[in-house]
């Protein structure tokens, strides 16, 4: 064979490290399972709206035209979901490497160059979500007998898909090459990717202008193309979410292509963007070393010790050291002071500048209620991460470097460890629980106070369809939402603690406790916030209790309580603003009783799992 065409066929098709992951992923149990409730979640949303047209006894063409628009509309964004969610997943043990650099040594002395390294890597553990892509393509395909689902859009989904999925992999591997990251860096990259998804969201909301001669459609923004969602939105609400039109005007090429066609400026800033990055990082390879020398003047400002010193300086513990560790020692790092805070004032600085723009007029109503949700949705979601993902770790982290033999040594029992694994982390999380707390108190203050004197008010006639005989006039958010969203997010993020500890102590390693809780709680959050959406829409009173399970469905039936809880208010706004505080309050109640129960189940068989898992790394 020329030696060019095997140099070729090295890069990728025959290229060892690609044929070893995926030989080996394929055999693991965990692959599997993902591939299975990937699949399951598709399947079941696609019954769910199938079931739901089914209740009408004849159904016109035009009707089951838009029945099949609305169910590949909620399966693709469902898809981008799962994609965005699974793919840092399927990348975390790239990135995990770097807790033994001994496996790139091992690599860098083989015959194999530095792109064949880098796309081994990429395209291996990329291939898995490529798989679960196209293992769904059937299911998109049968929404076409409905009628509504042109092929182009089908293939543009997943064109959108794909490439979000190949950008997050090439991130991923960049830190795995350039030796940045760590078994801790798989929490900090997962979190980047929600928080970025939801900030561009965010920005996409408040700088959205709407479009001429039209009530409800807005234009794309410079945003659109840097959030896979927001270009989904263009190919399946194009109604509403308009791009720029650009007919007759000399604008430049790059504009047309940025503002004019936001689904193909995603693709191609996707796709340069990876090759940007596995340009670098086949560059980057084969440059190790390590930086010595004494303390920076930025650790010391922090009151930090030098990398690998010796000696710290002596530190006051509590009554029980294990929530110390948690709550204490846990941060004492650079980058989790600064990750930790970072987002503390950002998000507090975000909500004034809402509450500022929207005073002086630059944000509508339903702006307002878009960004404002949008916002504290994303801030809710990366408590929930954090929590799981600290909590997932809490134990088998201790369990792989050996630390958990030592403490088993020692009189703690597995009563108090485990309350001091509970105390220390929700201590922690304390400062960002605040952001969405202090937010909602900002705006609850504002409409207290009549918006002091802000022009065009701050009420909104909801104008639901179930609401067209009896539309109240409601201020743009409830204020009471300063009071309920705490009382929920406390308990809720304690319930987060512990599914993520219980899993900690069963599964062997991080990752595999990692992806299994957050597994959980997605699988449970996704059948409550469902439920509660259900059940706002056609329960009445009913509806809103159901409402307060979910901290999603709560935010934003605090926030748009028009669409999230239209048949409660049916019943009066009264009733159903108070329905849903007594409610958050039952909630927390339940919330903090599963806690309670696991803590218990959790303490008996405690001694029995670690003896049955010692021992391994």
């Amino acid at each position: 064979m020329p030696a060019f065409l095997n140099w070729l066929l090295r890069l990728l098709p025959t290229n060892p490290i690609c044929i070893r992951i995926i030989q080996v992923g394929s055999r693991q149990m965990r692959h599997l399972t993902i591939r299975a409730g990937y699949l399951a979640v598709i399947i079941l949303v696609l019954l769910f709206f199938l079931l739901g047209q089914s209740g009408s006894s004849s159904l016109s063409l035009p009707d089951l035209a838009r029945a099949g628009a609305n169910m590949f509309t909620q399966v693709s964004y469902l898809q981008v979901t799962l994609i965005c969610l699974l793919t840092p997943v399927f990348m975390a043990g790239a990135i995990a490497q770097e807790a033994n650099p001994r496996t790139w040594d091992i690599l860098l002395t083989t015959p194999l160059n530095n792109l064949q390294i880098v796309l081994g890597n990429l395209f291996g553990r990329l291939f898995f979500v490529v798989a679960l892509l196209f293992s769904s393509l059937p299911l998109f395909v049968m929404t076409q007998y409905f009628g509504g689902v042109p092929g182009e859009a089908i293939f543009a989904s997943y064109a959108i898909a794909v490439f979000s999925a190949l950008v997050v992999a090439a991130i991923a591997i960049t830190l795995s090459v350039t030796r940045t990251a760590g078994r801790r860096a798989v929490v900090v990259f997962y979190f980047s990717v929600i928080m970025y998804l939801f900030v561009t969201g965010g920005a996409d909301a408040i700088f959205s202008s709407p479009v001429e001669n039209s009530s409800v459609a807005r234009h794309t923004t410079v945003f659109t193309p840097l959030n896979p969602f927001l270009a989904l939105r263009v190919l399946l609400d194009s109604n509403a979410y308009v791009p720029h039109d650009f007919t007759g005007s000399d604008a430049a090429g790059f504009v047309r292509l940025w503002m004019g066609r936001p689904i193909a400026a995603f693709c191609w800033t996707a796709g340069l963007i990876s090759l940007l990055l596995a340009a670098f990082s086949t560059i980057r390879v084969r440059i190790i070393g390590t930086k010595a020398g004494g303390n920076p003047w930025y650790r010391r400002l922090f009151g930090l010790a030098a990398r690998g010193a010796t000696e710290r300086p002596a530190r006051t513990v509590g009554v029980n050291p294990v929530a110390w560790r948690e709550s204490v020692a846990r941060g004492r790092t650079l980058g989790t002071m600064l990750a930790r805070w970072g987002f503390v004032s950002a998000g507090i600085l975000l909500g004034i500048v809402l509450l500022v723009l929207f005073h002086v007029g630059t944000l509508d109503h339903a702006g307002l209620r878009l960004a404002l949700g949008t916002v504290v949705m994303g801030e809710v979601a990366i408590i929930a991460l954090a929590a799981l993902n600290m909590s997932s770790t809490a134990v088998s982290r201790e369990r792989e470097d050996g630390s958990l033999d030592i403490i088993l040594t020692t009189p703690i029992q597995p009563g108090p460890y485990l309350a001091g694994k509970l105390r220390g982390l929700l201590q922690y999380l304390g400062p960002l629980m605040l952001v969405p707390a202090t937010t909602l108190l900002l705006f609850a203050i504002y409409v207290l106070a009549g918006g002091f004197g802000r022009k065009g008010g701050i009420t909104v006639t909801e104008t639901a369809a179930a609401l067209a005989n009896n539309a109240p006039e409601l201020p743009v958010i409830l204020p009471e939402a300063a009071l309920a969203v705490p009382i929920l997010l406390v308990p809720f993020t304690g319930f987060c603690v512990m599914i993520g500890l219980q899993w900690s102590i069963r599964s062997r390693g991080t990752i595999s406790s990692m992806i299994a809780a957050v597994g959980v709680v997605l699988a449970i959050g996704g059948v409550l916030t469902l439920c509660g959406r259900i059940g706002g829409h056609g329960m009445s009173i009913v509806g809103a209790v159901l409402s307060a399970f979910s901290p999603v469905n709560l935010v934003l039936a605090h926030i748009a309580p028009g669409a999230w809880i239209p048949s409660a208010l049916e019943a009066g706004p009264a009733a159903a603003r108070s329905t849903l505080f007594i409610s958050a309050l039952i909630a927390a109640g339940a919330y903090t009783g599963v806690s309670v129960g696991l803590h218990s189940a959790m303490k008996r068989s405690f001694m029995m799992t670690v003896r049955r898992l010692s021992g391994t790394r």
